[in-house]
């Protein structure tokens, strides 16, 4: 019988460390989520005021047609104007939405962006149809 030589090891055994590190990252994943959670309390209710609430934003939308409709109510140019300074003067940073439909003209779009203007409704956005590829 031939004994071995005694030789150092060339490589390492790693398993042993991976093990110790999945169970490192199974003992993390439960006490993180398990601290996540957080202790149950009663809370307490807000009150109803309605100066905390978030101002309702109008849309106006203008078909292809060239119609105009504000919440989907259809009005003139003339309606339009008078709604919209009733609502400036309850709320001064109205916020305002502009859908015009891609068939409308461009004119119809610009007549309501310049009314805004002229009403000086700052707060506007203009809405779109994301592209699909």
């Amino acid at each position: 019988m031939q004994v071995q030589e005694d030789k150092a090891y060339d490589d390492i055994n790693v398993t042993p460390m991976l093990d110790l590190a999945y169970v490192l990252l199974v003992i993390f994943i439960i006490m993180t989520t398990a601290s996540v959670q957080g202790v149950k309390v009663n809370l307490p209710k807000a009150s109803n005021q309605p100066s905390l609430a978030k101002p309702k934003t109008v849309a106006i939308t203008i078909n292809n047609e060239g119609k105009i409709f504000m919440d989907a109510v259809p009005v003139s140019r003339e309606e339009l104007a008078q709604r919209l300074k009733q609502k400036k003067a309850e709320n001064p940073d109205l916020p305002v939405i502009v859908r015009g439909d891609s068939a409308t003209q461009y004119q119809n779009v610009i007549d309501v962006l310049a009314l805004l203007g002229e009403l000086d409704i700052t707060q506007l956005g203009l809405v779109t149809q994301r592209l699909v590829q």
